[in-house]
């Protein structure tokens, strides 16, 4: 493959929004060297800290459950049961992140906690990754330490409901689908038998 053919050269870029999730810039690009006119185009990116998600797994007496959270999601309008997860903070990297974040929101901590995979969830417009997490052998003390305007209510579900339901209400996060991808290819399962 000839690269050069494909990769376009930021020239400069301009922020054109700011909040507290993310920042939207105008990025100017020149075209790759192989096209005969190598203009300039602009193109919009979004600058977001990188995200962390979660798949805690207890081993119960009916089989294997997912610590999963019910939360409102503004953009859709309605509740989702997600595996916990969020934004990276200051300096963290992503293991002490998903150890943070897994505890706040279930009150639970991993003795084994592995990164299964890592994507970036929208590339054509966003730069930022989203880094995912097994976390096995859970201690829990039942106390969540939510940030102020955070409300999640902890559930378990069976592994085989959540496979079933993924895609489908309440299972409406597409990086959910994701984070279960991961997990059956770690655990080397096949999610029509699972």
């Amino acid at each position: 493959m000839d690269e050069k053919r494909l990769i376009w050269t930021e020239e400069g870029r301009k922020q054109v929004f700011d909040s507290r999730v993310f920042s939207v810039w105008e990025s100017y690009c020149k075209a790759p060297e192989s096209q005969p006119k190598g203009e300039t185009q602009t193109f919009t990116v979004i600058d977001a800290m990188d995200w962390v998600i979660v798949v805690p797994v207890i081993n119960s007496p009916g089989g294997k459950q997912f610590v999963m959270v019910w939360q409102w999601r503004h953009g859709s309008q309605c509740l989702s049961l997600e595996f916990p997860g969020g934004v990276m903070e200051g300096d963290e990297n992503p293991k002490e992140a998903a150890i943070r974040e897994l505890y706040e929101e279930t009150g639970y901590k991993p003795e084994k906690l592995e990164k299964i995979g890592e994507f970036s969830p929208n590339p054509a417009i966003m730069s930022n990754k989203v880094h995912f997490f097994l976390a096995e052998n859970l201690v829990g003390d039942g106390k969540q330490n939510l940030d102020e305007d955070e409300y999640v209510e902890v559930t378990l579900v069976d592994t085989e409901e959540a496979t079933r339901g993924m895609g489908k209400e309440p299972y409406i996060h597409a990086l959910m689908g994701t984070a279960l991808a991961l997990y059956n290819q770690k655990k080397n399962l096949n999610p029509q038998t699972v």
